[in-house]
């Protein structure tokens, strides 16, 4: 009787009163639809709805039962992004890379995630313009939508999210300019991984500053100057076109890619200043002697090759 008793008051209890580590049901619901616009795939077979999805599913992490945090990477997905994504509005990291079947676009639905801090769209088949209503995510602080298919130009509005500290649009199909507004965010200036340069940018103070792999095209010349405090710099593989002979490099550089671009010119002296740990300027239309001292003759010949007329160490004599 004693047993009885006890069995029937321990349903009661976990009816009314659940584990707190269990998953919300509509949380769950929406991560089965989820699920079911990638195609079922095999990296989320664990994603049983006999089960915890807070404890017992892939990718996903919960706090008071709710999803906060899903991630999804490395696997066979075929798909696009639900609209449903929405429906999990207490998610705090949205982490989605190297799915490189992964379709579509971004949903406008992804607005509602207002307490979204970390976004993740990396090494996808994502493509369309970069949407100008991401800047409703106003508590994002790191943006990644890097090595995708996102074509247009960047929207302005991404100046106004308020707490970015990052941005990676780098490796898309990216055109046009990048928007004046950039060179006035209304947070701290943010670590930008992303036509002409709007000359606004030259206000601008970038630590890091990636604009590589797209068609990016004209002057570039507002990212060097003495009074920078850059230390990153990365133009790498875009249409950019100026004298590097006339540009004063920022002390502070530790990095410094233009490769595969059409800068002309010679390599300024002052190159040998630098604390160099990363280098390349092959594929350009550069000339005449490397400098020789500090750190240029520990890089590799390739990080100097294919230019018009560039001589001497690490490549062959003038």
């Amino acid at each position: 009787m004693r047993m009885k008793l006890l069995n029937i008051y321990l349903f009661f209890f976990f009816m009314f009163f659940p584990c707190s580590r269990s998953c919300n049901s509509n949380d769950k619901t929406t991560l089965l639809k989820i699920k079911k616009s990638l195609n079922n795939p095999q990296i989320l077979n664990s994603w049983d709805p006999q089960t915890n999805c807070c404890t017992n599913w892939t990718g996903v992490a919960c706090t008071h039962r709710r999803i906060t945090g899903l991630t999804i990477s490395a696997g066979d997905v075929v798909g696009e992004i639900a609209e449903e994504i929405g429906d999990l509005t207490d998610l705090v990291i949205l982490d989605w890379s190297s799915l490189s079947r992964l379709r579509g676009t971004i949903p406008h639905s992804i607005t509602k995630l207002k307490n979204l801090v970390y976004l993740r769209f990396r090494i996808t088949e994502l493509s369309g313009p970069v949407p100008e209503y991401i800047s409703e995510l106003q508590n994002v602080t790191f943006l990644d939508l890097s090595f995708n298919r996102f074509n247009g130009s960047i929207p302005g509005s991404i100046s106004q999210m308020p707490k970015l500290e990052t941005i990676q649009l780098s490796h898309n199909k990216l055109t046009g300019s990048i928007p004046e507004s950039f060179g006035s965010f209304v947070g701290k200036v943010p670590k930008l991984y992303l036509g002409e340069i709007p000359k606004s940018l030259s206000k601008t103070d970038f630590n890091t500053l990636s604009l590589s792999g797209n068609n990016f095209n004209g002057e570039a010349s507002m990212f060097f100057g003495h009074n920078k405090t850059t230390l990153r710099l990365d133009l790498s593989r875009n249409n950019f076109h100026f004298d590097l002979s006339k540009l004063k490099l920022a002390k502070s550089l530790v990095s410094l890619d233009i490769s595969h671009n059409r800068v002309f010119g010679e390599l300024p002296l002052e190159l040998t200043n630098l604390r160099l740990d990363h280098f390349n300027i092959s594929f350009n239309r550069l000339c005449g002697s490397i400098p020789q001292g500090g750190l240029l003759q520990n890089f590799e010949v390739y990080e100097f090759s294919n230019n018009l007329c560039l001589c001497g160490a690490p490549l062959k004599r003038c």
